[in-house]
């Protein structure tokens, strides 16, 4: 199979553990703490079809944590800038073509990166993705089969209740009641998951963007209007079929929904007493947190903030976390990931987690001097072109104006104290060798 894997979005629904840069798909809430979505969902892909080649379509910011998750093996088509799904997947058919060199007459399959689903899903994907060899129509959907009349999605109507039919029409998202005379009729959610063969999709971006060519996408992506795949395409289209799919299926999108598929209540330090009910604690601090007879509350905590809710209330929480102005405390990079253990004026004291064989790139900075301090590992300095091999105790000093970087000989920890009048992420200037910070 090809499989473009979307992957966007901020998740601030899931705040305070997802912000503008750690986006809900890399939280690690499955396997005791071990797993995120992303992790879970390729190894589903892979364990269904180990050839499976995975594309994921995502935005810059975030590259990194793809990396970090799943090494640097993976296969990314990177957004310029935020455009909406239809500029999204159509740079990934593109990107398929003409960088990987894929036939157009294969078949792609496009599903969300974020879906709780059992095994039997992909099994789907593969019996999506035959029929769209196949079939005389241009597109074939998957429809989940709706467990309850849901407000929260679109609906596929189809002609028949045969197990892949014809679509008559779509529904946005309608009222309770609608919902239930519209599954009535065996309509289905719309799961966002859609397969066609790239010939296909091509000659869509040729006739809505003026352009297929991958390198010419890429250079204009900036001036394509926002739109959507289900409206450009999708809703467009009059020869299309849905293949129903009637396993486990579930979008994690709310603490409320996310705590649902939790193996254990409590991840990270925290206790509850026998009083408390339905109650999940996530703690990714290194302080205990205690609940005592709380009932249907979501506690969670990170170096962003803490959230303590009513379950069904939670789903409401995104207009009150966009009035928090707010530094980002925590990020996973493709050679580590930091933490913000203090912030002032003229200072930043961070943690820095660099794995074996990785390192920052070579850079300096205008604005401010760094001490680090290694606390584990070993680990090679370079400041200005010297080269020096550092452990537990060294302490490196770094004043403004020197090239720098870090390499990881062994999975390496340090602390980095940056001093100065004004401490931004701008103030940095890289030096010719790749990586990032």
């Amino acid at each position: 199979m090809n499989i473009v894997l979307l992957s966007g979005g901020s998740g601030k629904r899931l705040w305070p553990l997802s912000n503008e840069v750690r986006s809900k798909q890399f939280i690690k809430i499955f396997n005791g703490g071990k797993q995120s979505m992303v992790e879970r969902v390729y190894c589903q892909i892979k364990s269904a079809d180990p050839n499976a080649r995975i594309t994921i379509a995502t935005s810059k910011s975030q590259v990194s944590a793809i990396h970090n998750q799943l090494g640097s093996g993976v296969a990314i088509s990177i957004e310029p800038c935020r455009r909406d799904t239809f500029p999204a997947i159509v740079l990934a058919a593109a990107y398929l073509h003409d960088v990987e060199k894929i036939s157009k007459d294969e078949v792609i399959v496009v599903c969300p990166v974020d879906p709780y689903v059992d095994d039997g899903y992909f099994e789907t994907l593969k019996k999506l993705a035959l029929h769209a060899a196949n079939a005389k129509a241009n597109i074939t959907l998957m429809g989940i089969e709706p467990t309850y009349p849901s407000e929260k999605y679109g609906y596929i109507i189809p002609e028949n209740k045969a197990d892949i039919s014809k679509v008559t029409e779509f529904k946005e998202k309608p009222d309770k009641v609608t919902a239930e005379r519209y599954i009535s009729r065996g309509a289905l959610w719309n799961g966002g998951v859609f397969a066609f063969k790239l010939d296909y999709l091509l000659q869509k971006s040729s006739e809505i963007l003026g352009v297929c060519d991958y390198w010419r996408l890429l250079n204009g992506y900036a001036d394509f209007k926002k739109i959507s795949f289900d409206y450009a395409v999708v809703e467009r289209e009059k020869c299309i079929d849905v293949l129903r799919y009637n396993g486990e299926w579930k979008d994690l999108g709310t603490w409320n929904t996310l705590t649902e598929v939790m193996e254990q209540p409590v991840i990270g330090k925290g206790i509850m007493n026998e009083n408390c009910k339905n109650v999940h604690i996530v703690n990714e601090t290194g302080m205990p947190i205690v609940a005592m007879g709380l009932k249907d509350v979501v506690i969670s905590a990170s170096p962003d903030g803490i959230l303590i809710s009513d379950k069904e209330q939670s789903s409401y929480i995104k207009p009150y976390v966009d009035g928090i102005e707010q530094q980002i405390m925590f990020a996973e990079k493709s050679w580590g990931s930091y933490r913000v253990l203090d912030a002032d004026k003229n200072s930043l004291t961070i943690k820095v987690t660099l794995k074996e064989g990785c390192a920052m790139n070579y850079h300096s900075h205008r604005l401010r001097d760094e001490v680090w301090v290694v606390i584990s590992g070993k680990g090679r300095t370079t400041v200005d072109g010297m080269e020096q091999e550092v452990s537990v105790g060294d302490v490196i000093t770094v004043q403004r104006g020197c090239k720098h970087k870090i390499t990881a000989i062994t999975n390496l920890q340090l602390v980095e104290v940056q001093l100065g009048e004004e401490i931004t992420v701008g103030d940095k200037i890289k030096h010719g060798e790749s990586g990032e910070q």
